[in-house]
């Protein structure tokens, strides 16, 4: 039985491994077969590593292997090999413990000199420590071990894969390691470098010339010299060592940008802590997980991940995430709840300082260093698998290629028969054998064209250079093409949809369990002294850098809505206090009100009756997406207790609040903002024990602190939708394209931006999705809520129907799609994926908006719309969105910072508008390719038709008649009709996304038909004139003629043995030419798409050049040029009949490609295939018409075999099985409960209704 593990199982590079050992017989099977094939196996076998490993080596166990063979799990099934090293370490984990010996034993110390020099180097303090032998593979610059106890080789992360809790990591890793400890682990986990090798000028040309399609070059130049055809062979080499320095110089380049931009500061001087309390200087390439190391007073480029357990530090992250704000990293909690929780990394990431971002302030307390313990290093860290994504990028997932290969192959075969048929014909005329070789050989090689890889990458960076002019910057070219074919966009809302920046519009406080009324000054004095304001002040993550204030934006405006000062403390001040608060806020003094002390007792929100104003903060606890809040501990100067402020989601501070404190009307109030667009955040405050003192403070847990809070009310923030974000909105529905919101803001806040900006429209219903998950044995169940409508209200819900807009439901897709929405909640979402995954796809179908939701929640939402076959897109601003960006088709970040990286798309401007002009930039790129491949097939075909006609008369096209075409016509022309710039205009129509499809078919079929028909009309007509005859040196067909040219322009000398010069060769070249020309028109395809040819002057100047001059070498015979083209001189009737032909093929080309298939095909039978997933026309003067166009579809299907045929796409079936559901959307105030995943939801709501039906008509109208 073959043994095959999973490593990185559940990841996203998880791959199967089985292991192989050599095997002498195969290798020397394979030694000589290499040899007979002249390498060519050896080519194989390196062009495919399952074959290579498989051809000399023998399956074996994973423990006995020497070689692994490696295959990803994913769609692609890549397949790569790895050489199994030994090492000898002292242990065989690296987080094993040292016995003493070896512990004690130190670099310089005694050793036995017997051990080698190359031994003691390696392992210098383990040379006398029992050394074992530890297996491992190398794999896109990441180690994985053997391990004995899984039998399996496994990856060593970091810290993390101890499943350390936070207490622990404070109580056993605070201490740092010991020298010897630090060398042991080294060996495991390596330098700690981020080492991008800059690969030698000649290992890259190696790798570059080992490509097939330079290999396959190399065959036919080799071909073509045999042949004598010097000129073309000579040009082929030309052609390819400039395509070969291009693609050496910006590979080079490539790997020179990134390799300076990791070493920049890879490699710094670091403070780490030894067991003994002795603090060295070392090299940061020598830190290992487990060393703690100081972080310097003025910050550093952090040169590994390290968790931050002791100490405050302010940090740019742009880098990773993309936000230009700076962070506060506060220490790890170690004690309470937080405490005994494992360490996760993304969980504990506001405590956790990674690779490659600046530390620029930090935060610390009298004399107390700010400490970190390393977590990863390398390519283990976050920045490591940054530049490893960069490194070994995954394939690109688009269909166009995958088809393009097929295509190819396809040629191959039509290759293959013209190869038959070559060697059976020239047999039967009993040609030498090696020129049958020579010409059958020659035949493949006219066939597979040479240039399709330069002129299909020529559109795709004509593309990206129009891109850059509208100012979006390209990192992966290759995805242009795909957002060709973008069905769905994501968008962030705030710094997306909306104003980055949000301003106050007022605030309303909460006294004795009620609501005052707003209040939209917050800087009058009667407030100075609230709690509230207190809050505003002092609940934030800002910082002073340079003097100046930074942090959260919304943060830097409620703070500014106060008007106090914020004021952070020098380093000498900190020496002299003992403790000191980091910060102090404080109001200007001339807002510090004289007599609040004998106001005092009639304020109920003042925090105490004070002398000063001044407030330090002691301690903060971040904000975090999951928990969507952040609090501080601050102190009053002169007041002995601390007091405890919070901010964050209402829903989640009322609830954290006691219930007496939160106004009835919490709800009601919180609603009508919410339905208004408002952004609206809660306060609380709360008293803490006078007992508390600092230090017991900074060892609390935030579960501890954010409990009995005291309501204090609501901070009003107003966030303006941008100008461009409607109209851009309309333009993407109007192209078919749907758009969802997805963002971590409040759900009835979404829903009124989704409905003020066009997501949502006015008359369409909004049905939240409130899923609750399992609890006290009740199942998890779905709560459909029907959301008030704008446009009219719902009069009796009992007997509701869903209103379908304009008509009543008629049964389609179309009705139905217009009538509602779905929203979703980030809790529901992830209740729904656990418990009711048959539902996911259907919610998804119609869902529009999605709030609360978390940054790991959005690329699952992402990789959801991927599974239903939507094509996706993601725009964000960067700052939560970098998962979701990535994983997206497109994504398209609103950030200029570095953390575009994370993103194949970053555009300069901050707003939306980017979108439209990139999928239209996509659209005409990806018709672009079509049409350059269609156009390179089909100069294939025509040259193989030509040569394949000529080979029947032992004649073929000559060398310069070759180099004419290839160079002057072929190249010219594909080079040029890629330039057609983007339509100004997103139609409903998308171009198709496979060259299978049966319109691009179609096209290419009746063009190869046409041009086979003229070329063989010409070549029997030839044959048939009263003048021809078996073409000598001596021939005059000229003279025979009647229309006056009398001339002979026919050169004599030497007869040719190819016998190029003849009738058949002249009339095949002139037509063959034209053809050429013809079908790069009839494909180079303007409107809807791509701007009209006519407006591409370089393609337009070029066709109308190559006319004339084929024109008048055809009808005014130039004799230098007829000596070069080795054509012979025809009569001038012949001539004229030529032209007509050429006239005739061009109408024909013309007819079929325009009138039927643009016209009568895409309307009646392509488009119609799609016809019932877009929007119905309404019923209009045009019946008649619309009658026909059914009664002819109808037909065209039936002939086309497309008739009832089901849609590809899962999300299409999905609608159209929806649509045959009564029961779905369910009913306003039903319940779903979580049942067998079988069930269908009409079963599910069956008791929910009966339910519904017995309450009030009253109590049905309100949302459950």
């Amino acid at each position: 039985m073959k043994e095959v593990k999973i490593i990185n199982q559940g990841l996203e590079d998880e791959m199967e491994v089985s292991g192989y050992r050599p095997c002498l017989w195969k290798m020397i099977l394979v030694g000589v077969g290499a040899v007979c094939s002249g390498g060519l196996l050896l080519l194989l076998l390196y062009w495919l590593p399952e074959w290579g490993v498989k051809s000399t080596c023998t399956h074996t166990s994973l423990k006995d292997a020497h070689t692994v063979l490696l295959r990803t799990t994913d769609e692609f099934r890549q397949w790569f090999r790895a050489k199994v090293h030994v090492m000898l370490a002292s242990g065989k984990k690296p987080f094993d413990s040292l016995d003493s010996q070896c512990e004690n034993q130190l670099p310089n110390g005694d050793r036995d000199l017997s051990v080698s020099a190359a031994h003691e180097d390696r392992y210098g303090p383990f040379s006398h420590c029992q050394l074992v032998q530890v297996h491992y593979f190398t794999h896109h610059s990441t180690r994985y071990y053997w391990n004995d106890v899984m039998q399996n080789f496994e990856l060593y992360k970091g810290l993390e894969d101890l499943n350390v809790s936070c207490e622990s990591l404070h109580s056993d890793h605070s201490s740092g390691l010991s020298k010897a400890l630090q060398d042991y682990r080294r060996l495991f986990f390596g330098e700690n470098e981020i080492a991008v090798r800059v690969p030698s000028l000649f290992k890259l040309l190696i790798k570059e010339v080992l490509n097939p399609f330079y290999i396959f070059q190399l065959f036919s130049i080799i071909l073509w010299s045999l042949e004598d055809y010097y000129y073309y062979a000579s040009a082929i080499v030309f052609m390819s060592v400039i395509s070969i320095v291009t693609s050496l110089y910006t590979i080079k380049k490539q790997y020179v940008m990134l390799h300076d931009m990791v070493a920049a500061h890879s490699v710094v001087r670091v403070s780490v802590c030894r067991q003994n309390k002795d603090i060295e200087q070392a090299m940061s390439t020598e830190l290992v997980p487990g060393d703690v190391i100081v972080i310097p007073v003025n910050g550093m480029i952090m040169p590994c991940d390290a968790v931050l357990f002791h100490g405050t530090c302010i940090v740019n992250e742009s880098m990773l995430t993309g936000e230009s704000v700076p962070v506060t990293k506060t220490s790890l909690p170690s004690a309470g709840k937080d405490g005994v929780r494992i360490y996760n990394m993304e969980e504990h990431k506001k405590h956790t300082l990674y690779c490659g971002t600046h530390v620029i302030q930090t935060r610390f307390y009298t004399g107390e260093l700010v400490k970190a313990v390393v977590v990863r290093t390398g390519f283990s860290t976050e920045k490591g698998q940054l530049v490893r994504s960069i490194l070994y990028p995954k394939p690109t997932d688009f269909k166009l290629y995958h088809d393009a290969y097929l295509f190819l192959l396809c040629l191959v075969g039509v290759a293959g028969i013209g190869f038959i048929y070559t060697i059976i014909h020239s047999i039967m005329n009993k040609v030498p054998a090696k020129t049958i070789i020579i010409e059958s050989l020659d035949i493949v090689t006219i066939t597979v064209p040479p240039a399709l890889p330069a002129a299909m990458t020529a559109g795709i960076v004509y593309a990206q250079r129009r891109l850059k002019h509208v100012g979006i910057f390209c990192i992966s070219p290759q995805r242009i093409n795909m957002c060709g074919q973008l069905n769905v966009v994501c968008f962030d809302k705030t710094g997306t949809l909306t104003e980055d920046g949000l301003d106050l519009w007022g605030i309303q406080r909460a006294e004795d369990g009620s609501f005052s009324s707003p209040e939209s000054e917050v800087a009058k004095e009667s407030l100075v002294n609230t709690a509230f304001v207190a809050c505003m002040a002092t609940c934030h993550s800002l910082t002073k850098i340079e003097g100046e204030l930074s942090g959260d934006p919304l943060d830097l405006k409620m703070f500014s809505a106060t008007g106090w000062i914020l004021e952070e403390p020098t380093e000498e001040e900190t020496a002299l206090h003992n403790p000191i608060m980091p910060t102090v806020v404080r109001p200007p003094k001339h807002n510090t009100p004289e007599a609040h002390q004998s106001n005092s007792l009639t304020q109920s929100m003042e925090l105490s009756e004070l002398s000063a104003c001044e407030i330090g903060i002691v301690r903060q606890f971040p904000f975090s997406s999951a928990l969507q809040r952040m609090s501080v501990v601050v102190r009053r100067l002169g007041v002995k207790h601390m007091d405890a402020f919070l901010k964050g989601a209402p829903e989640v501070v009322a609830s954290l609040c006691r219930q007496h404190t939160v106004p009835q009307m919490f709800t009601e109030t919180l609603e009508t903002y919410t339905r208004q667009g408002f952004r609206v955040i809660a306060l609380a405050h709360r008293q803490l024990e006078s007992k508390l003192s600092w230090h017991k403070v900074q060892s609390l847990s935030r579960d501890v602190i954010e409990t009995n809070m005291e309501f204090l009310g609501l901070l009003i923030m107003q966030n303006k939708i941008k100008p461009e974000t409607a109209g851009v909105l309309c333009e993407l529905q109007q192209a078919s394209i749907r758009t969802l919101m997805v963002t971590g803001d409040n759900m009835l806040t979404a829903i009124s931006v989704a409905r003020d900006c066009g997501m949502v429209r006015p008359h369409a219903k909004v049905i939240i999705a409130d899923a609750v998950p399992p609890k006290d044995f009740q199942p998890a169940r779905i709560t459909w809520q029907y959301t008030e409508n704008r446009a009219q209200a719902v009069k009796d819900n009992e007997t509701v129907e869903i209103d379908l807009g304009e008509g009543t439901w008629d049964g389609t897709v179309s009705h139905q799609e217009q009538s509602y929405h779905f929203a979703v909640s980030g809790r529901a979402f992830a209740v729904i994926i656990e418990h009711f995954p048959h539902l996911i796809q259907k919610l998804v179908l119609r869902a529009t908006v999605f709030a609360r939701m978390a940054p790991d929640q959005k690329t699952q939402l992402v990789e959801v719309l991927q599974s239903m076959d939507y094509t996706v897109g993601m725009c964000g601003d960067g700052a939560n969105d970098c998962g979701a960006l990535k994983r997206a088709h497109s994504g398209i970040s609103l950030s200029e910072l570095e953390a575009s990286v994370a993103s194949p798309f970053t555009s300069s401007t901050s707003n939306i508008s980017c979108v439209p002009n990139l999928i239209r930039e996509g659209r005409a790129a990806l018709i672009t390719s079509f049409c350059v491949f269609k156009f390179m097939a089909l100069y294939s075909i025509i040259q193989f038709i030509s040569v394949t006609l000529l080979y029947s008369v032992l004649s073929n096209l000559g060398d310069f008649q070759f180099l004419f075409i290839d160079l002057i016509i072929i190249l010219t022309i594909a080079f040029t009709m890629s330039l057609n710039s983007a339509w100004r205009e997103l139609v409903w129509r998308r171009p198709p996304s496979s060259l299978i499809s049966g319109q691009l078919l179609c096209s290419v079929l009746t063009q190869i038909l046409t041009c086979l028909v003229f070329q063989v009309l010409a070549f029997v007509l030839v044959r048939q004139q009263s003048w021809y005859e078996i073409w000598t040196p001596q021939s005059d067909a000229c003279n025979v003629s009647r229309s006056g040219f009398s001339v002979s322009v026919n050169v004599t000398g030497p007869h040719n043995d190819k016998n190029i010069r003849n009738y058949e060769n002249t009339s095949l070249f002139y037509i063959s030419t034209f053809q050429y020309l013809v079908v790069a028109i009839v494909f180079s395809k303007g409107k809807p798409f791509r701007q009209p040819s006519y407006k591409n002057w370089p393609f337009m100047l070029t066709c109308i050049g190559l006319y004339t001059f084929l024109l008048l070498i055809m009808l005014h015979p130039f004799p230098a040029v007829d000596s070069f083209l080795e054509i012979v001189c025809v009569p001038h009737d012949w001539r004229v009949t030529l032209v007509i032909i050429i006239i005739g093929n061009a109408a024909v080309s013309f007819l079929l490609e325009i009138l039927i298939l643009d016209i009568i095909l895409w309307r009646l039978v392509f488009r119609g295939n799609r016809g019932a997933y877009r929007p119905a026309r309404p019923s209009s003067a045009h019946a008649p018409q619309e009658a026909n166009d059914r009664w002819a579809s109808s037909v065209l299907s039936w002939m086309f075999c497309r008739r009832n045929k089901p849609p590809r796409a899962l999300y299409m079936h999905l609608a159209l099985e929806l649509q045959e559901d009564g029961d779905w959307p369910p009913k306003p105030s039903t319940v779903t409960y979580a049942s067998d995943p079988r069930s269908s939801i009409s079963d599910l709501n069956v008791t929910a209704k009966q339910n519904a039906t017995q309450a009030k008509p009253e109590a049905s109208l309100k949302l459950v």
